[in-house]
Formats: structure tokens, sequence, C-alpha cells
């Protein structure tokens, strides 16, 4: 198999199910900025960083995988003529999203609570999830849109929603690990 087709020279991609589409689509925007997100996380896992989350991110990103097939699938050719699912994969669900809700869960319990927002930063690791996290944000955004006009499984949105609070979460935890200052965001009062 050749890493380059040509087909996409006219500005097109292709989708699961060979609907083509221009590739500033929104479709293409969501699993694009979901294959983003994947790589921000393999830079994350490849820190020196506890092997409970090296796990963790691995099984994300595997995720993440069934999520960007789930959007770059055409609806409309999403069942198949016989019936079948074009799509052969266990979805992301309920389980997925309480693994996700578990480890945050988990972290949190060893965090002091929070009192203020947070600036980003304080050790390298530390400001990578948080570049992820934002990342994770706009994916959301791109799939909540793609999702009000081409409707697909709502756990994928409730996926990636959890997903950017367990990132952030984990620059917490990664930050209190490191032992990295957390410096709160205290707005300024006027006069």
């Amino acid at each position: 198999m050749k890493v380059y087709t040509k087909t996409g020279d006219d500005g097109t991609t292709g989708l699961f199910g060979g609907t083509r589409v221009p590739k500033h689509h929104v479709r293409i925007d969501s699993y694009g900025t979901i294959d983003e997100l994947n790589s921000w996380l393999g830079l994350i896992r490849d820190q020196n960083i506890d092997k409970r989350y090296q796990d963790q991110l691995i099984l994300i990103q595997q995720h993440l995988f069934v999520v960007g097939a789930i959007l770059a699938t055409d609806p409309e050719k999403e069942t198949l003529k016989n019936g079948k699912q074009r799509l052969k994969i266990t979805k992301v669900g309920t389980e997925e999203i309480q693994f996700l809700e578990d480890a945050i869960d988990e972290m949190d319990s060893q965090l002091p609570q929070m009192t203020h927002f947070i600036l980003p930063g304080g050790h390298t690791i530390v400001s990578y999830c948080h570049i992820a996290r934002t990342v994770c944000r706009r994916a959301e955004r791109m799939a909540t849109l793609l999702f009000e006009n081409e409707p697909f499984d709502v756990s994928v949105l409730s996926f990636i929603n959890r997903l950017s609070d367990y990132i952030f979460v984990l620059a917490r935890k990664l930050s209190n690990d490191l032992q990295a200052s957390e410096i709160k965001w205290i707005p300024k009062k006027k006069g």
C-alpha cells in the first residue's frame, strides 16, 4: 500500500465509505483535530511520567482512533446494504467514559482542592498537558458543530468532553508529582 494516492490533489479527501468531501469540511476538521490531540497525548506519554499514566494514555489513544473512525464515516454509508455496520470495531461508550471518570476521581482525590483558575505552565510536561487540553476542547467544538448537522453517536461527544477534564486533572496531578508550582489566576480589582 502506497502512502500517496494522488486522489487528494484536487482538494478533496475520501471518507470511510467512499464519499469525497473538501479537505476543509467540518468532518475533516473534526477527526483531524482528534488526530492532532492523539499526537499531543503521545508526546505526553513519551515523557518521564508514572507508568500508570502512560498506560492510561495508550488506552485513550486507542479510543481516539475509534473516535476518529466514527467521525470519518459518512453517516449515509454507515450501514451496508445487508444491514450490517460498516465500522466493525467496538465504539466508545459508557465503559470508556467511566474509565475516564474513575481516573479523574482517583487523581483528584490526591490533590489539594482547587480554589482558583490555574495559569497553564509550571513544568514542560504540565504545559504539554495544557496544550493537549486546549486541543481537546477545540476537537469538542468541531465535533459538536458536526453533530448539529450530521448526528452520530452522542457518546463520542461525552467521551471528548470527559477527556478534556481528564487531561486537566492529569496536568494538576503531574504538577503535584513533579513538585511544580501551580500559579493561581487572581484577577486584580479595579481602583
